[in-house]
This record gives C-alpha cells, sequence and structure tokens, in this order.
C-alpha cells in the first residue's frame, strides 16, 4: 500500500511488518510478526525521526545549517509522527478498556 506525496518526505520508509520464515513453514500453521516488536519498531522509528528534528533545531540555532527548510521539514515530520503515534496508542487504549467491559457467557 502507497500513500501519493508521502515519498517525498525524506527518510521516510513506510512500516512494513517483517516476513518470518521457518525452515518448517509447509507443515506449521502460519503465524503473524509479533505485536510488540512491531511496536517497539515503531516507537524506535519515532525517536529518530525527533532525533534528527532536534539535531537540525541546534544546527538551525547556531547557524550552521545550510537550508532552513530542511529544519522546517524535519520538524513538521515529527510532529505529525508523534500526532499518529499518540492517536494509535489512544485507539489502543480505548479498544483495550471496550474489550475488558465485555460481558463473558
Amino acid at each position: 500500500m502507497s500513500i501519493g506525496g508521502i515519498e517525498a518526505i525524506s527518510g521516510f520508509t513506510p512500516l512494513a511488518a517483517p516476513v518470518v520464515a521457518s525452515p518448517s513453514a509447509a507443515t506449521a500453521p502460519t503465524r503473524g510478526v509479533d505485536f510488540g516488536n512491531m511496536v517497539l519498531d515503531g516507537l524506535e522509528r519515532l525517536e529518530g525521526v525527533q532525533d534528527t528534528a532536534d539535531t537540525l533545531a541546534v544546527r538551525a540555532a547556531s547557524g550552521t545549517l545550510p537550508n532552513i527548510h530542511d529544519y522546517t521539514l524535519a520538524a513538521t515530520e515529527a510532529e505529525v509522527t508523534t500526532k499518529l503515534t499518540v492517536a494509535v496508542r489512544n485507539k489502543a487504549i480505548e479498544s483495550f478498556t471496550e474489550i475488558m467491559r465485555m460481558q463473558v457467557g
């Protein structure tokens, strides 16, 4: 799946679930990717985007950044990435709360 226009953001790589292959894949049932690893990978990517924006902010403030728009783009990318991460977190908490309210039996 590709979203038009996102490819233009420097350093952006869409999150794709890694494929898990095992030697006995023909006999064993297909197992999905560990959700926890996907969450950790997403958080590491968020941290990398924020670190890049912070580095460029320091360079812009010290006058060593030749193109100020590089910082502007990085800061906007970090802001959007953070907002998306928070939205996903909020939706996950909301879903968990809803599951806990379900009646069993």
